[in-house]
């Protein structure tokens, strides 16, 4: 079946057309950008990056303490649309590093967490589902049971990376 650019532009300016589908993007993007200021105030000792808005697939940032960072990892702040959940990512500066690290955990038990497979589209060496039906009409409770399960996240991905082989 080939790509006709034309039927997806009409079928993405109907869903456009009521002002729902731009809504509820700007609430997310806005969360999202909310939730960077919370996790920098939270985190002050962690390099927080941009957000990236992403094409309606995903809105993310990261989180890179210290001990990370000189690995050249970071904890990604995932927002997947179309699941409508939050996934934190331990993921890698680039596609050499994420490889060696992916190898190197995928020959240590890592608890209840999964090493991906590095493939073509997959930027996380190790994925988690932090909440797999966030509330945004509660946004400040929502921000501050992410930030806690980062803060576990982020403690259990610098304990398997960073303990001794």
């Amino acid at each position: 079946m080939s790509f006709d650019l034309r039927q997806s532009v009409a079928a993405y300016t109907a869903a456009l057309s009521d002002g729902e589908l731009a809504r509820a993007y700007r609430g997310v993007l806005s969360f999202c950008s909310a939730l960077r200021t919370f996790f920098a105030r939270r985190f002050a000792g962690c390099a927080i990056g941009t957000l990236y808005p992403g094409y309606l697939d995903m809105t993310y940032f990261a989180l890179t303490p210290p001990d990370l960072r000189d690995e050249k990892l970071k904890i990604a702040i995932v927002y997947l649309h179309a699941e409508n959940r939050f996934e934190f990512w331990l993921a890698a500066a680039n596609r050499t590093v994420q490889a060696e690290t992916a190898k190197r955990l995928s020959r240590v038990p890592c608890g209840n967490y999964s090493v991906t497979h590095p493939a073509p589209g997959v930027d996380a060496i190790i994925a988690w589902v932090a909440d797999s039906a966030p509330d945004f009409g509660r946004p400040e409770a929502l921000m501050e049971s992410l930030a806690e399960k980062a803060a576990a996240f982020t403690g259990d991905m610098t304990a398997l990376v960073c303990r001794p082989d």
